[in-house]
């Protein structure tokens, strides 16, 4: 049976969408079966119309699937992203984690593989702290952690052990470039075979 992946994101103006993109096509080469989930937009009208590039991500991704505890009782791997506020999880993320206590309760989050991405304007804007803050959610849960670390070159380029992270720049339009899409490639790659080991 091929690994199950759920990627459960929030992108507020397209960055996490296209890493979460990636990661799709790089999960599904790879033979798993892949759901990729944005969470429920929750900031009010006034905050998302007073940035055209929020207010666009918004109206693009209206017809996708919207992400549910569901989808992380599914996987056997899951892949969480958000950017950072303010060294921490955006609240649209951090408000669909906070209902799987049913699930946790169960057992039925434990022992599932689990990593994280996020992005910043600036190199050092929280990412670090963002992913460190998602995995603490995921040691409640019983969950498996497979940060990259330096298990391949490609992490020394990027840089970061504890997931995948990508500065969008000062004017947070900075396109995804090779580091970047190599780490998330590898990230999602050790994450299925890890995955499949412990199914093994």
């Amino acid at each position: 049976m091929s690994v199950k992946v759920a990627i459960v994101y929030y992108s507020a103006t397209g960055t996490l969408q296209a890493m979460a993109e990636r990661l799709e096509r790089t999960a599904a080469d790879a033979g798993a079966e892949v759901r990729r989930r944005h969470v429920r937009e929750i900031a009010p009208q006034s905050a998302i119309d007073s940035r055209p590039e929020w207010r666009a991500h918004v109206d693009a991704v209206a017809g996708e699937p919207v992400a549910a505890p569901d989808d992380l009782d599914w996987a056997d791997v899951v892949l969480l992203g958000s950017p950072t506020r303010y060294g921490n999880v955006a609240s649209q993320l951090q408000q669909l984690l906070d209902t799987t206590g049913p699930l946790w309760s169960q057992g039925r989050l434990a022992d599932k593989v689990y990593a994280a991405f996020t992005a910043s304007q600036t190199a050092h804007g929280g990412q670090e702290a963002t992913l460190l803050s998602l995995y603490t959610t995921v040691m409640h849960w019983g969950g498996v952690v497979v940060a990259p670390g330096y298990t391949d070159p490609v992490k020394f380029v990027d840089g970061n052990p504890y997931g995948v992270s990508h500065a969008t720049g000062a004017d947070n339009d900075a396109p995804l470039g090779d580091p970047q899409l190599d780490a998330l490639d590898h990230m999602v790659r050790r994450a299925i075979h890890v995955a499949e080991r412990l199914a093994a």
